[in-house]
């Protein structure tokens, strides 16, 4: 990969969880967190709503071709989530609440220049 790969790929990684965040908002959560990063891992998108604490994974791709998006947050991405969460949660104090794990598909074909596609799938691991 080079370096202009590597930038384009970050700026495409920021669009797409930007327009997450953006997505969230308009249904109603509120944005605690964006980028949460530990030992432990990191998490895209923390939110909150409905007294729910929501965790959740973007997936961004230009379209499903080779697969959805959602099917690119293996098994071992799912439990270096949880583990995140886990520690978010302890930090803040709030080990007993109510939490949900969710994955947010943008489909950008044309990029960041264009129309996009938000497939936001709540509960989607546990």
């Amino acid at each position: 990969m080079t370096t202009i790969e590597g930038q384009n790929n970050q700026i495409l990684g920021r669009f797409g969880e930007e327009k997450a965040a953006d997505y969230l908002i308009s249904e109603g959560y509120r944005v605690l967190e964006r980028n949460f990063r530990c030992r432990q891992g990191e998490i895209d998108i923390i939110a909150e709503k409905d007294g729910y604490t929501v965790f959740a994974e973007v997936k961004l791709r230009k379209n499903s071709a080779y697969g959805y998006a959602s099917e690119f947050v293996s098994g071992s991405k799912q439990r270096r989530i949880k583990t995140a969460a886990k520690f978010y949660l302890s930090c803040e104090g709030t080990e007993d609440c109510p939490l949900r794990f969710d994955i947010i598909e943008i489909y950008a074909p044309e990029g960041t220049e264009g129309k996009i596609t938000i497939n936001h799938m709540e509960d989607a691991f546990m």
